[in-house]
């Protein structure tokens, strides 16, 4: 792997909302690489609530600060879009010991796909431990208040898209 390559990390996700807890690990991440991009895939087989172009700005405005990280939505294989960027890590978040199987397959598998990109896995602050895009989406979804779990643009849209959902015939 060349030098180059080592110091650009790609964070992939559906990104169905960004959450605090992402943007804590980019916060964590950002220092540590010349280049941090955040991959925000479309996964039209999760379904995703909100459209991928809407998830991409909500990133980039949660991560606006770090001037080293992008955020990019892609529709490709992971392996593809990762040697595009030029990468040569994947940064992975771990939640708790329940996300470390999950996460250790996709490694795997990466690993087979990609041979010279190495995963990372970082984990957030202990009080975004709990937090996930699903979650934050039932809450929503539900009318309750997800402003302690997400940017205030992250809520603001998702509260927007459940009252557009519940006002439709």
């Amino acid at each position: 792997m060349t030098a180059n390559r080592q110091r650009i990390a790609v964070y992939p996700g559906t990104f169905d909302p960004i959450t605090n807890g992402h943007v804590d690990l980019v916060d964590r991440a950002a220092p540590l690489f010349e280049r941090l991009v955040i991959g925000v895939a479309e996964s039209p087989g999760k379904g995703p609530a909100l459209p991928l172009a809407q998830r991409v700005e909500l990133a980039r405005q949660a991560v606006a600060r770090h001037p080293n990280v992008e955020v990019r939505g892609f529709d490709s294989l992971l392996a593809h879009f990762v040697s595009d960027v030029g990468a040569g890590v994947l940064l992975r978040g771990l939640r708790a010991v329940s996300d470390f199987e999950y996460e250790f397959q996709l490694a795997s598998m990466n690993r087979h796909l990609i041979p010279d990109v190495e995963t990372l896995f970082l984990t957030p602050a202990e009080q975004y431990g709990f937090i996930s895009s699903s979650l934050v989406r039932e809450v929503a979804r539900l009318g309750g208040d997800v402003s302690g779990f997400v940017p205030p643009a992250v809520a603001a849209a998702l509260q927007a898209e459940w009252q557009r959902t519940r006002e439709a015939p």
